[in-house]
């Protein structure tokens, strides 16, 4: 693309110093001096062409890889979305298990105290009669 733009640079140095030659008689233009100044404004033109095309290739090309990232970017995004259901999922499972564990925890503390409780009223019942037998 440099290289391009460096020979436009010549090409319009060349058809300025074309454009100020004089080679008619009395200083005038000649018609020989005007077609070479047309020649170098067509070859202008001509690598004015081909640096808008190069120009368009690279846009196409950046927007070609943008259009990539951005696929890359949905992916890994969908990706890390799923992931994340699937952790949400996992801790709503974990917290489950914990309020169900509690619960058990709570059944097992009911269950001792009443067999407690009633080791308790039994002995009672069996300290009393035993004194009462006495």
């Amino acid at each position: 693309m440099e290289k391009m733009l460096d020979d436009r640079d010549r090409m319009h140095k060349e058809w300025k110093a074309s454009e100020s030659k004089k080679s008619g008689i009395f200083g005038n233009r000649t018609k020989k001096d005007m077609i070479e100044t047309n020649e170098w404004m067509q070859r202008i033109i001509h690598k004015d062409n081909q640096i808008m095309d190069e120009l368009k290739m690279l846009s196409e090309i950046e927007k070609s890889e943008i259009t990539y990232e951005k696929n890359d970017y949905k992916f890994i995004s969908q990706k890390q979305e799923r992931e994340i259901g699937v952790l949400k999922r996992a801790l709503q499972e974990k917290d489950e298990a914990i309020k169900e564990k509690g619960s058990d925890k709570r059944t097992y503390e009911w269950t001792t105290f009443l067999f407690f409780l009633s080791t308790a009223v039994l002995g009672f019942m069996y300290y009393k009669k035993v004194k009462a037998g006495r």
